[in-house]
C-alpha cells in the first residue's frame, strides 16, 4: 500500500504543473506553432495535447486514490477483525473470579462498538501521515519551485495553527468533560423528580426543585456557551490563516508578475496549489486528534483485557507433544486461594486423593466448593502451593489435556444455543477431522490472525471417548443418563415432543391398537378424546376438525392469508360469520381474565397463543363493526383463534351448532379443502403420523381431555409403560437430544440442564470428575445414588463429588470436610493460626459464625463482614445477658461456650425457664428484625462465651442476602412449628 501512496505524488505534481503549462506554454504563447520540449506544435494542437495529459493525470490521480482508500478499507478491516478475535480470545484465558467482578456487557460493548473505531485508524495507521504529508510536501514543492516567497508564505503561518488549534481543541475538550457531568447530573435530577413528584407536590417542594434545576440548566447553558465561542472563534482563526497566506499570494505574487520575476501561469498555478494543501493539513490535524483520543481507548482495553491469572498463551497455542493419561492421585501441598481483593479462600490444602476412588467432599460454604472445584480443574490459580495430577503439574498441562482428561459439572452449567446433543458432545468437537477443499477459507482467516480451524468442518470424533461412530456414541450418553436417574423424565418430555424420525412414526403407529386395548382395560380411555372421522373432537383447533388433518407447521395469519382459495370458500359457505363472532366472543372473554397487559401469564401460556397475535386480534375486533367486509390479511387474522384454540379451551363460548356446521362440511367438502391446503395439512389417519400432534398424542390418536384431573397423569404413565415395553425408550429419549437450546439455556428446567451439565462432563470419560453440586434439585439420597451409578460407569475416574452435604449413609471411598476454607480428613481438626493476632481472631469469629446454621452457607465476603463488627462476650455463671424489655439495640448473641437460659419473668415467683441454649445457639434475632424490645431474659447457667453480632451488622446481612434471608426464614418456621 505504500508502494502505491508513493506513486501518487509525481501525478498529484502533474496536475499542478500542467495548469501552469497550459496557461503559459499553451494559451500565453501569443504565436504558433509553439517550441514545447524541443518540438515545434501548432498551439491548438498543444492545448490539447496538455488538457489531455491533465486529464489522464487527474483521472490515475483519482483511480490510485481510490485504490488507496480500498486497501485501507480492507486493512482496517482486517485489523479490526485480527483485534477483535484477540480480545475474545484472551476472554477465554480469563481466571473465572475475574468474571463475577465484570460486567459481560462491558466487555460486550468493548469487543464490538468501542474496537469499530479503533479499526478504522488501524487502516489509517500507516498511509493516512504518509499521504497527506507526502501530498504536503508534494505542493511545498512545488511553491517552492516557482518561488521561493511562495513556499515561505505557504508555510509561514503552518507553526502557528500547528501550536494554536490543537491548544483550542483541548480546552473544548475539558469544556465537553465539565458538559458530560453537568448532564449526568441533569439526568439525576430528572429521575428524581419524575420520582418523588407526589411528595414535592404534596410539601410545597416544587419551586425549590424547579430553582434547582434551572440552576443546573444555567451552568449547562454557560458551558455550552463557552463551548461555542471557542468552537467558533478557532473556526474563525483557523479560516482566517487560511485566507491570510492568499492575501500574501495576491499582494506579493501580483507584485512579481507585474515586475516580471514570475509568469500568470505560475501565480494562478501557486493559488490553486494552495488550495489544495488545507486538505492534507486539515486531514494531519484531525489524525493526530484521532490518534490522541484513540490512544486513551486503547489503555482502557487493555486495561481490561489484561487480569492477573490469565492462563499462559503458551497452553492453548497449537497441539501439545503428548496427552498424558491422568489416572494417578490428585495431590494437593500448601495450596492457597486468594480472592480479587486479596483475601484467603482456601487455606493451607495438604491432601492427597487416591486416584479411581469415589471421593465425598463436605463444603457447607459456596464459596468453598466454588473455589476447590475450580482449582481441580485449573480455572482458578493458587495464590502458592503445587497441585499434582498423575505426576503432573496441574497448572503447566496444555489446555488441551486439561479438556481431554479432566470434567468439571455444576448445577448451574453455561449451556449455547443450539441443541441439546451439541451442547453434551461440546468436548468431543475438539478439531476438524478435515479440511480438504477449504484451503481458501483457512488461508483467509489467518492473513487475518484469526483461528485457521473452518466452521463447514466435520468437528465431532466419536474416538477421543473411545467409540467408533456417533450411534454408539448416543447409546453411552444414555447409559449415562439412566447412571444418574434421569432417562425417565427425558422420555417423559420426549412424549411432549413433536419432533419425529421415520423410524419411530413407524413404530409408534404399529402400537396404537395394543395401547388403546391397554388404557380401555385400565379404564382411561374416557380421559382421552379420540380421532374420529364422524365425530367432532374437542381438544383440536377448529381448522383441524374442519379438515380432519393435523398442521404440518404452525398457522399464523400470514400462511393463511396466502390461501385465498380456501378463505373464498370459507365465506361461500358462510362459515366465516360463524368463524369471526366466535373469536370475538373468544378474545372478549380473554381481554376480560388476562387484560391487555397479562399476556406473560402461564395460563395464557397454555392457550398456546402467542402474544403479539392476540392484540393485533384483539385490536382488530375492536375497530370491527358487524356485517363489514373483511380483506383476506384481516380475515385470516381472526381465523387464527379459532384455528388455534379448541373448543375445549373455549368452553361454552363455542356453540353447539358450529360444531354440527363444521361436520357437515368435513362430510361433504373436506376432500377439496384438504387438496387446497395440501402444503399445510396432513390427513389424519389411523395407520399414518400426525405431524401436528405430540409423540404421546400419536401414540393415543387423539388428546387427553383437559377435564381429565389427575387421571391425565395416569394416562401418562401408562402410555409410557407401554412404549418402553415395546423397545421406544431410547428411540423417543433421542428426539430430546435434538430439541433446542434457547440463548444461554435460558428458561430450561433443571430437569434438563443438571444431567446436561453431568453427561457433557462425563461423555468424554475423563481421568478426573468433579461434580460441583451437580443435581442440586433432588433430594440427598437420589444424588447419592447418581454419584455411585456413575462411579460403576466410570470404574477408572476419579470422581470428587462437593456439596453441601451428603445422605447419612453415604459411601465414599474418601470423605473430607471443607470448612473455614481448610481441607481435612472426616474427624480431623484445622490446624493451629499463623497469622497474626487480628487475622487470627478474625479467623475465630469466622469458624464460630460457620458453625451456626443460619451462616453456614453464607458467602465468604459477607461472612467477613459480619465477623468484622461482631465482638466477643464473657458473662459469668449466673449474670444476665438481658432482660425482658430491654431495646434490641445491642444486636444477637451466638452462644460459643456454656450454656444459657432464657426465662419467662414472673412477679413474686420464681422466673419461669422457657428452654436452654448452648453452642452454635443464635439468640435474639428476632427481636432485631421485628425492631421490639427483648421478649424473654438471658441468664448465663454456666461460664458463658458468646459473640455478639450488631444490629446494624446483622440486619444489613439479612437485607442484602436472600440465601440468608431464606434460612432465617426456615429458623423462624421452625420456633412457630415447634
Amino acid at each position: 500500500m505504500l508502494a502505491v501512496t508513493t506513486t501518487l505524488f509525481p501525478l498529484l505534481y502533474l496536475t499542478l504543473e500542467l495548469p501552469k503549462r497550459i496557461i503559459n506554454d499553451a494559451i500565453g504563447a501569443g504565436r504558433s506553432p509553439v517550441e514545447f520540449m524541443g518540438y515545434t506544435v501548432d498551439q491548438v494542437t498543444l492545448l490539447v495535447m496538455l488538457c489531455g495529459a491533465f486529464l489522464l493525470a487527474v483521472l490515475v490521480h483519482g483511480l490510485l486514490k481510490m485504490r488507496i482508500n480500498t486497501m485501507k478499507g480492507v486493512l482496517a478491516e482486517r485489523m479490526l477483525r485480527r483485534f477483535r478475535y484477540t480480545l475474545i480470545a484472551r476472554v477465554l484465558r480469563f481466571p473465572q473470579p475475574y468474571f463475577e467482578r465484570t460486567s459481560q456487557g462491558e466487555l460486550v460493548s468493548m469487543v464490538t462498538s468501542e474496537a469499530e473505531p479503533m479499526g478504522g485508524l488501524m487502516g489509517d495507521a500507516i498511509s493516512q501521515p504518509v499521504l497527506q504529508a507526502g501530498q504536503m510536501l508534494t505542493i511545498l514543492g512545488f511553491l517552492f519551485l516557482q518561488s521561493v516567497w511562495f513556499g515561505l508564505a505557504a508555510v509561514a503561518l503552518i507553526p502557528l495553527q500547528a501550536w494554536l488549534i490543537p491548544m483550542l481543541q483541548r480546552q473544548i475538550n475539558q469544556l465537553n468533560k465539565k458538559r458530560i457531568i453537568q448532564v449526568r447530573a441533569l439526568a439525576a435530577e430528572i429521575g428524581e423528580t419524575a420520582q418523588g413528584a407526589s411528595t414535592l407536590r404534596s410539601n410545597g417542594g416544587w419551586r425549590f426543585r424547579q430553582a434547582m434545576i434551572t440552576d443546573r440548566l444555567a451552568r449547562l447553558f454557560e458551558i455550552r456557551f463557552a463551548i461555542y465561542q471557542k468552537k467558533f472563534f478557532m473556526k474563525f482563526l483557523n479560516n482566517f490563516i487560511n485566507q491570510l497566506t492568499p492575501f500574501f499570494f495576491y499582494l506579493v505574487g501580483g507584485y512579481l508578475a507585474i515586475q516580471g520575476e514570475i509568469t500568470v501561469g505560475a501565480l494562478v498555478a501557486a493559488l490553486a496549489a494552495y488550495k489544495d494543501i488545507a486538505s492534507p493539513w486539515k486531514e494531519l490535524l484531525a489524525y493526530y486528534n484521532q490518534v490522541q483520543d484513540m490512544s486513551l481507548r486503547w489503555e482502557i482495553i487493555i486495561e481490561r483485557f489484561a487480569p492477573d491469572g490469565m492462563t499462559d498463551e503458551t497452553l492453548f497455542r497449537d497441539d501439545p507433544k503428548e496427552v498424558p493419561a491422568l489416572t494417578g492421585p490428585i495431590e494437593l501441598k500448601g495450596v492457597t486461594v486468594r480472592d480479587a481483593d486479596g483475601n484467603s479462600v482456601l487455606e493451607d490444602l495438604n491432601v492427597t486423593m487416591p486416584p479411581g476412588r469415589l471421593i465425598g467432599v463436605t463444603a457447607p460454604s459456596e464459596e468453598d466448593r466454588r473455589a476447590l472445584a475450580q482449582l481441580l480443574v485449573r480455572e482458578v490459580q493458587p495464590a502458592s502451593g503445587t497441585v499434582t495430577v498423575a505426576g503432573h503439574s496441574l497448572i503447566g498441562l496444555h489446555q488441551s489435556v486439561v479438556a481431554e482428561r479432566m470434567g468439571h459439572a455444576t448445577a448451574r452449567p453455561v449451556l449455547f444455543q443450539g441443541t441439546f446433543l451439541e451442547n453434551v458432545l461440546m468436548p468431543l468437537k475438539f478439531q476438524p477431522l478435515s479440511i480438504s477443499g477449504m484451503e481458501a477459507v483457512i488461508r483467509d482467516a489467518e492473513r487475518a490472525g484469526n483461528s485457521g480451524d473452518p466452521l463447514e468442518a466435520d468437528w465431532l470424533n466419536p474416538r477421543r471417548a473411545g467409540f467408533e461412530d456417533e450411534a454408539a456414541l448416543k447409546q453411552w450418553m444414555l447409559r449415562i443418563l439412566d447412571a444418574v436417574g434421569s432417562a425417565a423424565p427425558f422420555f417423559l418430555r420426549g412424549l411432549d415432543m413433536r419432533a419425529e424420525t421415520p423410524e419411530l412414526a413407524e413404530a409408534i403407529v404399529a402400537t396404537r391398537p395394543e395401547l388403546w386395548s391397554a388404557l380401555k382395560e385400565a379404564g382411561l380411555d374416557r380421559a382421552v378424546h379420540r380421532l374420529d372421522a364422524e365425530h367432532y373432537n374437542p381438544a383440536l383447533p377448529v381448522g383441524d376438525n374442519l379438515l380432519y388433518a393435523s398442521p404440518r407447521k404452525p398457522i399464523t395469519s400470514t400462511v393463511l392469508a396466502e390461501q385465498t382459495d380456501f378463505l373464498a370458500f370459507l365465506r361461500d359457505q358462510k362459515i366465516d360469520a360463524g368463524l369471526i363472532a366466535l373469536s370475538r366472543d373468544v378474545i372478549d372473554m380473554l381481554r376480560q381474565i388476562f387484560g391487555m397487559d397479562g399476556t406473560d401469564h402461564p395460563l395464557f401460556h397454555k392457550l398456546g397463543l402467542e402474544a403479539g397475535t392476540f392484540e393485533e386480534v384483539a385490536a382488530l375486533v375492536s375497530a370491527y363493526r358487524e356485517g363489514e367486509a373483511l380483506s383476506d390479511e384481516n380475515l385470516a387474522l381472526l381465523m387464527t383463534i379459532p384455528f388455534g384454540i379448541s373448543a375445549e379451551q373455549i368452553g361454552p363460548a363455542f356453540p353447539d351448532a358450529m360444531k354440527k356446521q363444521i361436520l357437515e362440511l368435513r362430510a361433504s367438502h373436506g376432500e377439496s379443502m384438504r387438496a387446497k391446503l395440501d402444503e399445510l395439512y396432513a390427513p389424519l389417519s389411523e395407520t399414518a403420523w400426525a405431524p401436528g400432534l405430540s409423540v404421546l398424542e400419536n401414540a393415543l390418536f387423539g388428546k387427553i381431555s383437559d377435564n381429565a384431573g389427575a387421571r391425565a397423569d395416569e394416562v401418562r404413565r401408562k402410555v409410557a409403560e407401554c412404549l418402553a415395553d415395546a423397545g421406544l425408550r431410547d428411540l423417543v429419549v433421542a428426539l430430546v437430544f435434538d430439541s433446542s437450546v434457547p440463548l444461554g439455556g435460558a428458561n430450561m428446567p433443571a430437569l434438563l440442564t443438571e444431567p446436561l451439565a453431568v453427561a457433557r462432563a462425563a461423555v468424554k470419560k475423563p481421568d478426573v470428575l468433579v461434580l460441583e453440586n451437580a443435581l442440586a434439585s433432588r433430594d440427598r439420597e437420589d444424588r447419592q445414588r447418581a454419584y455411585e451409578a456413575l462411579h460403576a460407569l466410570l470404574p477408572q475416574t476419579t470422581l470428587v463429588v462437593l456439596a453441601d452435604g451428603f445422605a447419612e449413609d453415604a459411601a465414599f471411598e474418601q470423605h473430607l470436610d471443607l470448612k473455614q476454607g481448610r481441607l481435612v480428613s472426616q474427624g480431623d481438626v484445622a490446624g493451629p493460626e499463623q497469622d497474626g493476632a487480628a487475622s487470627a481472631d478474625l479467623s475465630r469469629k469466622l469458624r464460630a459464625l460457620e458453625q451456626s446454621d443460619l451462616f453456614a452457607g453464607l458467602g465468604r465476603k459477607q461472612l467477613r463482614l459480619l465477623a468484622f463488627g461482631a465482638r466477643w462476650y464473657d458473662a459469668p455463671a449466673g449474670d444476665y445477658v438481658f432482660y425482658k424489655g430491654d431495646p434490641p439495640n445491642d444486636g444477637a448473641y451466638m452462644v460459643i461456650e456454656g450454656e444459657a437460659g432464657l426465662y419467662q419473668p414472673r412477679d413474686g415467683a420464681e422466673d419461669q425457664l422457657i428452654a436452654k441454649v448452648g453452642p452454635g445457639t443464635l439468640v435474639g434475632e428476632l427481636g432485631l428484625i421485628r425492631n421490639v424490645p427483648r421478649a424473654l431474659d438471658m441468664k448465663a447457667e454456666t461460664e458463658l462465651k458468646c459473640l455478639r453480632i450488631g444490629a446494624e451488622e446483622f440486619l444489613a446481612v439479612v437485607e442484602n442476602d436472600a440465601q440468608t434471608a431464606f434460612r432465617l426464614l426456615q429458623v423462624v418456621s421452625g420456633y412457630v412449628s415447634g
